[in-house]
């Protein structure tokens, strides 16, 4: 089962102030475990809301707003894809990304937000997943796959 893991944003990580060493450290940690066991399948943190903007469709008119948003509670910080065998493993590995992200409020294991959400199979979809659009997407995701692999070889 595939997860999504969606990091909240916080005062902290909204105001640009960078995490700690200690919770580079620890997360950095954590996703390396992941990846070891075949787990983490993406991952990364966000820029705060103010290097963002938002597109709006209204009524047919485009309009794009920059950011900052106000709403902290309803910003992400960071994001993790992951495929573990059930909601429980999803949870475990959640406890211990949440424990290693509290690190860079300077209280650790007190406070911080992770939500998580199962991503759908093709059988969610049922009959209007048809074996055309399944080809496609399998298509889709190896060349996005490709160009993942492309630019982390670019940036090393």
């Amino acid at each position: 089962m595939r997860f999504m893991m969606i990091f909240k944003a916080n005062d902290v990580s909204e105001s640009g102030g960078l995490p700690s060493e200690e919770s580079l450290t620890a997360m950095g940690l954590v996703m390396a475990e992941m990846a070891e066991k075949g787990v983490l399948l993406a991952g990364d943190g966000l820029l705060p809301s103010s290097h963002g903007f938002r597109l709006q469709l209204d009524e047919g008119k485009r309009r794009v707003v920059d950011g900052p948003f106000t709403e902290t509670k309803e910003l992400i910080a960071g994001f993790c894809l992951i495929e573990v065998a059930s909601r429980e493993e999803a949870m475990e590995w959640g406890w211990r990304c949440i424990a290693a992200d509290a690190l860079g409020a300077g209280e650790p294991d007190t406070s911080g937000l992770l939500e998580i959400r199962p991503v759908p199979t093709a059988d969610y979809f049922g009959d209007n997943y048809t074996d055309e659009a399944r080809d496609r997407n399998e298509d889709t995701f190896r060349k996005a796959a490709e160009n993942l692999e492309k630019v982390q070889k670019s940036s090393t």
